[in-house]
């Protein structure tokens, strides 16, 4: 099973989320592709992402997590013996980062407004990993030139992992059809990254 974990004030209609799906559904209509509309309460989404998680208790499961995704991705990777994480641009420290957006947000996809509160942040915090245990589970890749987060974080925090590390790009990930291959080798259990040309 894949899962795409989507980012802050997202959902399943963002763009990468829908470019896995058009290649699996071309390439791979066998693969198991879930992508979960997450509640924008921390604590609400991981229990949705748990449970999606543990339906599948018997196979392994990898986690695509964009952004916020990814930092929910490290904490059910930690978890779950059975996952494993591909990290895309992902934020390390949220709960710092968000505190610039306390206050009425708007989902950029369903037009949904609700309040940021500290409590948010304060469920965030409750499932930060300082310490990762397992380095082979994860695979990050991140591009330099993110206009939202400092990509040197997670290559800092992700050491010891497999690392694409490419120059420019955004924190959308530009041409992110580009590494669908390489994503699931990584869920095959293989390392084929391609060269991290400039984006």
């Amino acid at each position: 099973m894949l899962i795409y974990i989507h980012g802050f004030n997202s959902s399943p209609a963002s763009i990468k989320a829908q470019l896995l799906g058009q290649y699996l559904s071309e390439h791979h209509p066998e693969i198991d592709y879930q992508i979960p509309e997450l509640s924008h309460w921390p604590e609400q989404a991981m229990q949705q992402l748990c449970e999606l998680i543990e339906s599948a208790a018997t196979e392994q499961v990898t986690l695509i997590g964009s952004s916020l995704g990814g930092y929910y991705s490290t904490w059910l990777t930690e978890r779950f013996e059975n996952c494993r994480s591909v990290l895309v641009n992902p934020a390390v420290r949220p709960y710092e980062l968000l505190a610039e957006w306390l206050g009425e947000n708007q989902n950029l996809y369903t037009t949904e407004r609700y309040e940021l509160t500290p409590q948010h942040l304060q469920q965030l915090v409750a499932i930060d990993c300082p310490n990762i245990t397992r380095s082979d589970r994860y695979l990050l890749l991140t591009q330099t030139a993110d206009e939202t987060l400092d990509y040197r974080q997670a290559v800092e925090k992700f050491s010891d992992s497999p690392q694409f590390v490419q120059p420019g790009g955004s924190h959308g990930f530009d041409r992110f059809q580009d590494l669908i291959p390489a994503i699931l080798a990584f869920a095959d259990g293989r390392i084929e990254l391609p060269d991290a040309t400039p984006c």
